[in-house]
């Protein structure tokens, strides 16, 4: 049976796509699926229509809402790149157009006869099963027992290390200018490391708020997993934000906002932050803010 050709427009489809072992099924992705190292060499068959590189965060979100409230189309497909790709599988999202292609921006861009297949997650277990169904979609059943096991023993080995234990407030940002409280599964994230989630209810989308509110819900622990920026991304709009409160800037692109199995070792990194005598440093980057008197803006 020939190999199916995959293009994966979502970053998270390509990340379970690499724990599948399924890489050089991959003919094609979006500029936003940066991992593992190998993807850097697939063509790019979606971009996006907005350069951020040198904005702040909050000259992103101005860009952003403008463009959706237009109903400009936030990415770009290469038609011509995808029917000489001639994929058997395009992999997409409806949840939200902010952070990838979504099914909408395929309507004349899909090559005839290649399926359309939309992945959208709003919970840890949704995440999971997304594994799963990927796996049983693109013929390697036997190898998302593993993948789902392994993530499913990260996030109980972090649950049983804090059971018991006193559950301190936090409060992760997705977006930092304006704070936007978290969404989806990132509520339960907090939940399962041992903490008490601030602003927010698991499922449910993100949503602007401010600092002042913020720290009116008096947190103990502040969280910035910026929706995809890496640390570093982060920390460059990030370095001169002083709130009164514990800081810490992680990895929001790799561990946090990705919907894919990553997230349970971003589950064991928030229970060392929240933590940190119980469950051990997982080894991923994240940078302590300076305390400030205020909340302020960079």
């Amino acid at each position: 049976m020939a190999e199916m050709r995959i293009v994966s427009l979502l970053p998270c489809a390509t990340d379970m796509t690499a724990h599948l072992g399924l890489l050089d099924s991959l003919v094609g992705v979006s500029e936003d699926c940066n991992w593992p190292a190998e993807v850097a060499g697939k063509p790019l068959v979606a971009r996006s229509r907005i350069e951020v590189s040198g904005l702040t965060s909050a000259q992103i979100d101005e860009v952003f809402t403008a463009s959706q409230a237009q109903g400009h189309a936030l990415y770009a497909v290469d038609a011509d790149l995808m029917s000489e790709l001639k994929p058997d599988l395009v992999i997409t999202q409806d949840l939200c157009e902010v952070c990838a292609v979504s099914s909408g921006d395929l309507a004349t861009a899909c090559p005839i006869g290649a399926e359309v297949y939309s992945m959208n997650p709003r919970s840890f277990d949704d995440v999971v099963g997304s594994v799963i169904r990927l796996a049983d979609r693109l013929g390697v059943r036997e190898r998302r027992t593993a993948v789902a096991d392994a993530m499913r023993a990260k996030v109980e080995g972090v649950r049983s290390a804090v059971s018991g234990l006193e559950r301190p407030r936090v409060f992760v940002a997705e977006w930092t200018e304006p704070p936007y409280g978290s969404g989806h599964w990132l509520p339960e994230m907090v939940e399962a490391a041992g903490g008490t989630n601030v602003m927010s209810k698991p499922g449910e989308y993100s949503f602007a708020t401010t600092w002042e509110a913020v720290l009116a819900e008096a947190p103990d622990l502040i969280v910035l997993a910026a929706c995809g920026f890496s640390l570093e991304q982060s920390l460059d709009r990030t370095r001169d934000l002083r709130l009164p409160v514990r800081t810490v800037v992680v990895d929001g692109d790799a561990h946090f906002s990705r919907p894919a199995p990553r997230i349970a070792d971003g589950i064991r990194q928030l229970g060392h932050l929240i933590h940190p005598r119980v469950v051990p440093d997982p080894g991923l980057p994240f940078a302590e803010l300076q305390l400030g008197a205020k909340a302020g803006s960079n």
